[in-house]
């Protein structure tokens, strides 16, 4: 895999900046009585085509090659809907002179998100990482995030407006899961069809990716504008509500600072954790990034569902979250691709190769 080259100053993501343009709009011109009804409607249908590529670009197929890694995909699991979610509950005693309660329940459910999995990819690739267990945790984590994330919200923010009612459970099935599923069944016929196309022509010739692969572009922004009108649809909302009003300049600041340990905790944990648990170099620059990151692509549109009227609050944390950690995370994937102990391997394997080249053969 051809390893990204990142710019040399931090990186900030342009759809990041699109978001918050989005945001911006929302606060000018929010969309209200029949429009309101019009931006609800439309952004219901784009988070259930947001779940149905997704579930059609998810391979299962990839995650099951993966499971001889277990002990790794284990380990990034354990991080992303464990250990996340424990250290968003230590969080609690900063309510409320730190952080309000309702920026409290966005900062616990971004602990509750599933990982990333682009943008594991290629900061593992780009600090020279086992970037095939980047791609089986990445989708291992997305592929559960569709069931325990909803669960965990349930579980630990009943109390908060995200939790279960039997309206809110019919969301979630229809919204989420039933498109999600449609997307896997749909993606699962093209391998079939691919398969069959193959042995047909004798098992040469290019092998087809299916529909989503071949218009791959095209999709992807669709993915994007239906996660725009998510945003603009949610916060809309907000504004309409004036809940817009319980965020200070100081809040958001505290806000940053309680993301930034948190951010550092779980890089730290990921990194040294591994080191303790026996991991190898490759597989701890796999683990860090695939189990210190938090996907906004899964979570944005989760949380329309999962919070409704509240989600524009719910969603700010994970937001400013997913900038901080594209920023760290190339400033490390950069100097681990000079890590004195990743060379140093890679002489070592060079030498005992090299030695077994030149030894005498016997008899």
């Amino acid at each position: 895999m051809k390893r990204p080259s990142w710019p040399s100053w931090m990186p900030v993501d342009p759809f990041i900046t699109v978001l918050l343009g989005t945001v911006g709009l929302a606060a000018l011109l929010p969309a209200r009585d029949t429009a309101a009804d019009v931006a609800s409607g439309a952004s219901t249908t784009a988070v259930a085509l947001l779940f149905f590529l997704y579930g059609a670009r998810l391979s299962t197929r990839e995650a099951l090659d993966g499971l001889r890694h277990w002990r790794l995909h284990l380990t990034v699991l354990l991080c992303t809907f464990l250990v996340f979610p424990l250290l968003g509950l230590a969080a609690k005693g900063l309510v409320p002179h730190v952080l309000t309660p309702a920026l409290y329940s966005g900062f616990l459910f971004l602990t509750l998100v599933p990982s990333t999995i682009q943008s594991s990819i290629a900061f593992t690739s780009l600090a020279r990482g086992n970037v095939p267990a980047a791609i089986c945790a990445g989708t291992f984590s997305s592929l559960a995030g569709v069931v325990l994330t909803p669960l965990l919200v349930a579980w630990l923010l009943a109390d908060t407006g995200g939790g279960f009612s039997a309206d809110a459970f019919l969301r979630i099935v229809l919204q989420l899961l039933v498109p999600f599923l449609a997307g896997q069944l749909l993606r699962r016929c093209g391998e079939w069809r691919s398969r069959a196309k193959r042995v047909r022509q004798g098992g040469g010739g290019r092998r087809e990716g299916g529909f989503v692969t071949r218009h791959k572009k095209v999709l992807s922004l669709v993915d994007r504008c239906s996660i725009l009108l998510v945003v603009y649809t949610a916060f809309s909302q907000g504004m309409v509500r004036g809940i817009w009003s319980q965020v200070t300049p100081a809040r958001l600041a505290a806000l940053l600072g309680v993301e930034a340990v948190l951010l550092a905790a779980m890089l730290s944990l990921t990194w040294y954790g591994a080191k303790r648990l026996g991991f190898g170099r490759a597989d701890r620059v796999a683990i860090q990034f695939a189990g210190s990151k938090k996907s906004l692509a899964a979570g944005l549109p989760m949380a329309s569902v999962l919070f409704g009227p509240q989600a524009s609050l719910a969603v700010l944390p994970l937001m400013l979250f997913h900038q901080m950690q594209l920023m760290v995370c190339a400033v490390i994937a950069k100097r681990r691709s000079h890590d004195p102990e990743e060379f140093t391997a890679a002489g070592r394997g060079a030498a005992t190769r090299t030695a077994a080249g030149t030894a005498p053969r016997s008899g």
